[in-house]
Formats: C-alpha cells, sequence, structure tokens
C-alpha cells in the first residue's frame, strides 16, 4: 500500500496530440515532427518540464503537435518570448521551433542576441529556402536569381548562410541536418539537447509545393553521397559513394583529393568540434552544388563550445546582490544618482 507507484516509460505517442495534423502531404515537416516525437522519451524530461516555443509560419504550428507545454507566438519573436520563460523557469526544457523567415528575416535580431546571451535553449531552424505559409514569396535564404512570386525576373538579394550567422553571434553550438535522413537528424536533435547553453540546429526541410527539391542534390540516394560531407569528431573528412575523397587544408582553404590518387587519410583534415577557427571554413563550404569544382556541403556538428549561460549568471547576480550586507534597495535603485527634490 506504501510503495511508491512508478510511471510508465513514455512512448513516441506519449508526445502526439488529438489534433489533425495541417501541413501539405509530402511537407518535410511531418519529419522533423516524428523524429522529434521519438527522441523525446529518451532525454528523461517530464511532459510538464518540455516547452515549444514557435513564431510564425508552417513551422511554427509544432506546438499543437507536441503533448507538451507550448506556445504559438508573433512573427520572428518565438526567441524574445523562449529568453524570458528561460530566464524565470530556469529547470524547464524550452525548444524553439522556426524557419528561415521567421527566424532570419523578422526576427533575425532576436535570434543573434538569443546567441551571443547564450540561453540554454534548443533552436530548431526549418530551411525550406521559401516564405510557404504565405504562399510562395523568397526567403532570406532563397539562393540568388530565385524566381519566385515577390521575384518574378529572380531574386537580387545575397541569401543568408544560417550556420555561419549562427557561429558569428558566437553561438555555442552550431549544428546541420536533414529531414529524410532521419537517424542523423535524432542524432542531432539529442546533441542539440545535451548542450549546455544555445544551440542552434539547421534542418534542411523540403517544402514540396512552393519550393520542392531544393535540397535534393543533399537528400536523393543517386548524389547524396558525393554531394555531403558528414562531420565526425576526431574523424577524417571522408565522403563519396566508395569514400573514397577527402578534404584536406592548403593553407586556410579546404581542397578535395582523391584518395585512389595516391593520398591518404593522413593527409586529411580531421574534425575538431572544439576548433572554432576550422568551423569558420567548414561553415562557408556553402558552394552551389551546380558549379563544377564545388566542395561537398557539411551535416554535422561544427562545433560546440563552453561558455556560461545567461539565465545563470543572471540569477548570481540576483543572489550576490541580494546577500551583500544591507541586500539591494529596489527603492534606492529606482532613484538613481541624479535625482532632486523641488520646494
Amino acid at each position: 500500500m506504501n510503495e511508491p507507484i512508478v510511471a510508465p516509460p513514455l512512448t513516441a505517442k506519449d508526445f502526439s496530440t488529438d489534433q489533425e495534423v495541417r501541413w501539405c502531404p509530402g511537407c518535410g515537416d511531418y519529419s522533423i515532427l516524428a523524429q522529434v516525437q521519438k527522441i523525446m522519451p529518451s532525454l528523461g524530461v517530464p511532459k510538464e518540464n518540455i516547452v515549444i516555443i514557435s513564431g510564425i509560419g508552417c513551422s511554427s504550428r509544432f506546438p499543437y503537435y507536441m503533448n507538451t507545454y507550448g506556445m504559438h507566438s508573433i512573427h520572428g519573436r518565438a526567441t524574445a518570448v523562449a529568453s524570458g520563460l528561460k530566464a524565470s523557469r530556469p529547470e524547464l526544457s524550452v525548444w524553439i521551433v522556426t524557419g528561415d523567415g521567421d527566424g532570419l528575416s523578422i526576427g533575425g535580431n532576436h535570434t543573434i542576441h538569443l546567441l551571443r546571451r547564450n540561453f540554454d535553449v534548443n533552436i530548431l531552424l526549418f530551411n525550406n529556402q521559401i516564405y510557404g505559409l504565405t504562399k510562395g514569396q523568397y526567403s532570406p535564404t532563397s539562393e540568388s536569381n530565385k524566381v519566385t512570386k515577390s521575384t518574378p525576373f529572380g531574386s537580387i538579394d545575397h541569401p543568408f548562410n544560417p550556420a555561419a550567422l549562427a557561429l558569428g553571434a558566437d553561438a555555442t553550438f552550431v549544428a546541420r541536418s536533414m529531414d529524410r535522413d532521419p537517424k542523423h537528424l535524432q542524432e542531432l536533435l539529442l546533441r542539440s539537447y545535451r548542450h549546455k547553453g544555445a544551440s542552434f540546429l539547421e534542418i534542411y526541410q523540403n517544402c514540396n509545393i512552393f519550393n520542392d527539391g531544393a535540397f535534393e542534390v543533399f537528400t536523393e540516394k543517386s548524389s547524396k553521397l558525393d554531394q555531403t560531407l558528414f562531420l565526425e569528431h576526431g574523424k577524417p573528412l571522408l565522403f563519396g559513394a566508395q569514400r573514397d575523397k577527402g578534404i584536406k587544408l592548403d593553407g586556410f582553404k579546404p581542397v578535395v583529393v582523391d584518395l585512389a590518387s595516391g593520398a591518404t587519410a593522413n593527409d586529411l583534415w580531421i574534425h575538431d568540434e572544439k576548433d572554432f577557427y576550422k568551423a569558420q571554413i567548414l561553415v562557408r563550404m556553402f558552394d552551389d552544388p551546380r558549379i563544377e569544382g564545388h566542395l561537398p556541403r557539411p551535416f554535422g556538428v561544427f562545433y560546440e563550445g563552453d561558455r556560461p549561460c545567461y539565465e545563470e549568471v543572471m540569477q548570481k547576480q540576483i543572489d550576490d546582490v541580494m546577500t551583500a550586507k544591507g541586500k539591494g534597495n529596489l527603492d534606492k535603485l529606482l532613484r538613481g544618482n541624479e535625482t532632486w527634490t523641488i520646494v
């Protein structure tokens, strides 16, 4: 009678809701949702301590389909809402779901400031290189010369490189995965969660209605192995259908070498997730795959660093003030040193 009740272990189904999923049939968001639901039970976090915060866009419907707490906030402000939540409730596991338009256009300023502050939250940025919810306008990550409803003669904008942007904002965890590689995506979701600090995971997501095949060269079996470079910490940068190609550094310039022509694994670049400077080179391997002589596109963890989390430093500052001699005096703080009395 007095034995504690042990709750059964959670499953992926425990994280799904009774809401009808309202994405277009074939959308890459379905796969991302499935992988998030699959990894959630392994976190060991009670559902009531998990929060999904989203902005506006197709990806931002995510909270409706996750049986956790959540909030569908306003355009571009998911990062700001999540920052406030984490500051006030640091024990929660906070996940931000955003898109290339939501998180890098109207919300770009909030995104970079969350990263530099280093709140312990997880950003999942779904990148489909288009505005899907508003029916096909070009986005901050659309390639140059992209013909859309808003750029009928081709976009003249230079696109954002999301991973490079995150590193430029001093993010402490930067990675990239894709919707059509479930195993890899699950691994990167778990890595994002385990990182102490702000994790930034860019996920290539196919919009089969307004930008179908944008990442086809990286996802299709016929081209994937030759066009992608999967990063593994402590291992050489190898790729190719036969794992017969690699990357080495010529000074600071990455070049492709053919192992069949005499190069060996010892000649190759060994990936180090802690090397901030080499991570800058990796994220810049962002060539157009249609150009001859281009480099493969890297996937995996570019960089993981260690820096105090904002909410912890903030709480320490509050504790220090409250335990100091005389404690804090709110009235004195509000009056400041530049007040006067009128008689």
